[in-house]
């Protein structure tokens, strides 16, 4: 893409800084620029710019307003002789805000919502909705999100990381609890990308092994670790699924475990105990750092140290991988930071009206962060793992004899020739 100069002059600034409008002039100018250098790369060339392999000639411009959460952005939108130029900066953009939107407008027109609900609504849209209207925009964002929670994952993840997120939605003449299941992955290429959603009454076993089972079904392979927290039936859907997986606890999650069986007056040395254990080189370095401290925590803290040797070996297992992984795989911090974002947007609504509109909400964020996360910078280089599969799967293959009494065993005959 073309590279794109941001440039505000000081008046704007001034402006931002006193005035009411705020955010809409930091952003206006920004978004217009952007506009222009999508042009630039659609035409390829400058204005005025002549080069052999120009595809057209600008034409002005039009005004459009982008309707968000901050204001009305006024935009100009380039024009180009043929009529051909298209931005997908409006799509891109709004995507999340349509799905925020429209759940407002639905607590509006099932009579859910307060005056305070309906003035927002009418306050980003611009105008109120009639219930016809409404129903073909949910048609259509709906249509999107189940083409993105659908689509086939055609990569392997070697790594994986789930959790889940409590929302309040409006079921069965009530307010109740319900839960988003949500995946990332981080491809054989190094990529993070949200792999998909599901949204159950509750968490439960059964709902991760459907969950699972789906993303399975959808192509899911190769996954050598798994991160999630300690939810027992999320553990036993992960190990049914992936014969052999390493299930790594969430670090963060562990910690607080431990912590909250701590007397609060050992709390700071408890730790500066969990870095020395957590940080070791090796799960067998970490086993003689956690024997050398036994004593010294049986005397303090008798309940954390139990909590710290029943979770010891699931906390550390990730430091079988080589050492470049494993602070990013140890905890599910980063889908964390993406369900705060949810959250975030979430707030706004508090009690979503129906399961639909939920999932729409969720869908629409989870769609919009894939795009960005799976075209963007890179979140891991895989070189090193690859080659510490190769040199496993070498060793594993000399321990295993291949013969039993003059016959192949069992997994020297499932070799193909």
């Amino acid at each position: 893409m073309a590279t794109i100069e941001l440039t505000i002059d000081d008046e704007k600034i001034q402006e931002m800084l006193q005035g009411d409008r705020g955010m809409e002039v930091l952003l206006e100018p920004i978004l217009n620029q952007i506009l222009q250098a999508e042009m630039t790369e659609h035409l390829r060339a400058e204005p005025g710019e002549k080069t052999d392999d120009r595809r057209g000639y600008r034409n002005g411009s039009y005004e459009r307003k982008l309707t968000t959460r901050v204001g009305t952005i006024e935009l100009e939108v380039p024009r180009d002789r043929e009529g051909t130029f298209q931005t997908s900066l409006f799509q891109r953009y709004q995507r999340s805000e349509k799905a925020l939107v429209l759940t407002l407008m639905q607590m509006v027109i099932q009579g859910v919502s307060t005056g305070r609900v309906k003035e927002i609504t009418t306050e980003l849209c611009g105008r109120e909705f009639s219930k016809s209207t409404v129903s073909r925009l949910a048609k259509d964002l709906d249509e999107q999100v189940q083409a993105w929670a659908e689509r086939p994952l055609q990569r392997e993840y070697p790594f994986l990381m789930l959790d889940a997120m409590q929302l309040k939605v409006r079921r069965q003449k009530a307010v109740r609890s319900t839960t988003a299941m949500l995946a990332v992955g981080i491809s054989e290429d190094g990529q993070r990308e949200i792999l998909g959603l599901e949204m159950a009454l509750s968490e439960t076993e059964e709902g991760w092994r459907r969950f699972i089972r789906g993303l399975k079904e959808r192509g899911l392979s190769g996954v050598e670790l798994a991160t999630s927290d300690a939810h027992e039936g999320l553990k036993q859907a992960l190990q049914e699924a992936f014969p052999g997986l390493i299930w790594q606890r969430c670090q963060s999650h562990f910690r607080r475990n431990v912590l909250d069986r701590t007397p609060s007056d050992y709390r700071d040395q408890m730790h500066e105990v969990l870095d020395q254990i957590l940080e070791a080189s090796s799960q067998k370095e970490a086993r003689t750092r956690l024997d050398d401290l036994k004593e010294r925590l049986e005397e303090k803290a008798p309940s954390a140290l139990e909590t710290l040797e029943d979770g010891f070996y699931e906390a550390t297992a990730v430091l079988a991988l080589p050492e470049k992984y494993r602070k990013r795989l140890r905890t599910t911090n980063m889908l964390e930071r993406f369900i705060q974002e949810i959250r975030r947007r979430e707030k706004v609504i508090r009690i979503f009206p129906n399961m639909g509109s939920a999932k729409r909400l969720v869908g629409a964020l989870c769609a919009e962060t894939h795009e960005e996360w799976s075209t963007g910078r890179r979140y891991l280089t895989m070189d090193e793992y690859f080659e510490w599969r190769t040199d496993r799967s070498d060793e594993d293959a000399l321990d295993e004899p291949t013969e039993l009494n003059g016959k192949p065993t069992a997994q020297a005959a499932a070799v193909p020739a």
